[in-house]
């Protein structure tokens, strides 16, 4: 048997457009798939299978997975944990193969969540009939969700899991939905999880208490001592509702360069050197300025201002410098024009659109090709509400037809 691993289960398409006040459009959210596929990402939760207006974004991206374009990354969908949404997540994206199933588990969600229409036996009973019957279609992977696992009795909790596991679950997501755990408590708690159910665990913290990080690592450092493989769940940027989700790049950071952390073994598809990319990439679609004291990423992450750590970096970085900056991605200069620039939008002509597309050094055969992206462009500024990146231009014109899907919504 193979020694246990931690892999990386991004939910910025599912946890982290549920930020308050923000949202990515679907071509957005398609890019963060391709960046974190590039990334070595184990899975990306992209979507929620059982909204509509996911429809065809959540199809499209499943065509990517099917030509190539997206593999070997899995994209998984999200849905409660009822017989209802397992077979409406099948009718409207037949083709999805990972799904997490949630349900809350706490006394407190029972109690004041459900308001008497569940009782703790009835969650359990909801949660198996929804795993059979998404096995019975098909699903190859199955992660079951307890909600509010954190604060969730202990016995329960088990009792819960041994459960899902019988039903068919292939992991169980252990919940910090409120950000409640210490490092202490978690590694605790999923230790005894792990030992007394035997299934690989994945860990989704919140940072309500500033200690998601702390807490991603430990709870997958209890599961890899139990002997079993550990999957964090992170968001780029730290994104995610409230005070945000466990950051990508900080847990991996936190994996490769933490103390004591050595002997653990990190997916070895993961490429860091994708981090500035990606980063940059979601805090321009976002909206939203990196920190300038992020870890690896911000612009301060390897700034030295003072006499004796300036003196120290430039003598050795190791002096006050854990990592390299070149692993991130970073230390390329970056080029701005600033002369005459011509740019496309949703009222961009044909010359001017082939203009931007020769920068770039793609051709169209003649104008009536260049036409058909064009309209897709125009669309997709549109659709973005903001000025296309290259990496965005380039994707359109490679993949018009999935593009179009996409774009195409209706109630």
């Amino acid at each position: 048997m193979s020694d246990p691993k931690i892999y990386i289960i991004d939910v910025t398409n599912r946890d982290g457009v549920q930020t308050s006040r923000i949202c990515l459009s679907k071509l957005e959210k398609t890019m963060i798939n391709l960046y974190l596929n590039e990334m070595g990402i184990f899975q990306s939760e992209f979507g929620f299978p059982v909204t509509r207006h996911e429809t065809n974004y959540l199809n499209a991206n499943l065509e990517l997975a099917e030509k190539g374009v997206l593999s070997p990354i899995r994209l998984g969908g999200w849905i409660r944990a009822t017989v209802e949404d397992v077979e409406t997540a099948f009718r409207l994206v037949p083709k999805i193969k990972h799904l997490n199933l949630s349900i809350s588990t706490s006394d407190q969600m029972i109690i004041h969540k459900f308001k008497g229409k569940l009782d703790h036996q009835g969650v359990i009973k909801e949660m198996t009939e929804a795993v059979k019957r998404a096995k019975a279609l098909g699903t190859q992977t199955i992660g079951v969700n307890a909600e509010d696992a954190s604060r969730t009795r202990m016995d329960y909790l088990i009792e819960f899991s041994l459960a899902a596991k019988e039903a068919g679950a292939d992991r169980i997501r252990y919940c910090d939905t409120l950000g409640y755990d210490t490092p202490f408590t978690i590694y605790e708690r999923i230790s005894k999880l792990a030992k007394e159910v035997k299934l690989p665990v994945e860990i989704h913290c919140h940072n309500d208490l500033g200690m998601v990080i702390a807490n991603s690592i430990a709870g997958a450092k209890a599961a890899n001592d139990a002997g079993l493989d550990a999957y964090i769940n992170t968001c780029v940027n730290g994104m995610g509702e409230r005070a945000g989700n466990a950051d990508l790049v900080s847990v991996i950071l936190g994996i490769k360069y933490g103390s004591g952390m050595q002997r653990y073994q990190l997916d070895e598809r993961i490429n860091l050197k994708m981090a500035w990319r990606i980063c940059k990439y979601a805090s321009y679609a976002f909206n939203i300025p990196i920190p300038i004291n992020q870890p690896g990423v911000g612009a301060n992450a390897f700034a030295h201002e003072s006499g004796i750590h300036a003196d120290g970096a430039l003598k050795d970085r190791r002096n006050y410098e854990l990592y390299d900056f070149e692993e991130l991605g970073r230390g390329e200069p970056e080029i701005i024009e600033t002369g005459r620039q011509i740019t496309v939008g949703e009222y961009s002509g044909i010359r001017g659109f082939r203009n931007v597309y020769e920068k770039l050094e793609i051709e169209f055969k003649d104008d009536a090709e260049a036409s058909k992206i064009l309209e897709l462009v125009r669309y997709a500024n549109v659709h973005n509400q903001k000025p296309l990146v290259d990496d965005e231009l380039r994707f359109i014109a490679k993949y018009p037809e999935i593009v179009r899907k996409i774009f195409t919504m209706s109630p």
